[in-house]
């Protein structure tokens, strides 16, 4: 690895990361809403449950680097699309397919932060993070296969 980050660095990089679990959390409450599936609720809701974790881990981490952690997604991001979405399906499998499409957001924007050069105190942080997000997606990736 390379030269550790700087704090400002950290807390850019770490703020990122919370608004975009922010969007995830605004994704799966959409979703939950608008499934049928009692079991698909309650998986989403234990993923939602995780991105909440996550905003909290990662927030206090800013904190301790001197930073304010963002309070809210940024609604900019790719996220949004799945969740705009949400809005317009109708059945389970394809608001599956839409959080498959939010999940492979958080999957990558969470590897590529366990290449950086972070302490390792965070480092450990997003890499239960990574272990979280991928698990989120093959549990969606396996339910779909199931239904088709």
């Amino acid at each position: 690895m390379s030269e550790i980050l700087n704090k400002d660095s950290i807390i850019n990089k770490l703020s990122d990361v919370v608004e975009l679990d922010y969007d995830a959390v605004a994704a799966y409450q959409e979703a939950i809403q608008r499934l049928d599936n009692t079991t698909f609720k309650s998986r989403l809701t234990e993923f939602m449950k995780d991105h909440e974790r996550h905003i909290s881990d990662l927030s206090e981490v800013i904190r301790q680097e001197g930073g304010t952690p963002p309070d809210s997604g940024d609604f900019k991001k790719i996220l949004t699309k799945g969740k705009v979405q949400l809005a317009d399906l109708a059945g389970d499998e394809a608001i599956l397919k839409a959080m498959k499409t939010n999940e492979d957001q958080t999957n990558s924007k969470y590897e590529s932060m366990v290449e950086e050069a972070f302490p390792d105190h965070i480092h450990t942080i997003l890499t239960k993070g990574l272990e979280d997000e991928r698990r989120h997606r093959a549990w969606i990736v396996t339910t779909i296969e199931q239904k088709t």
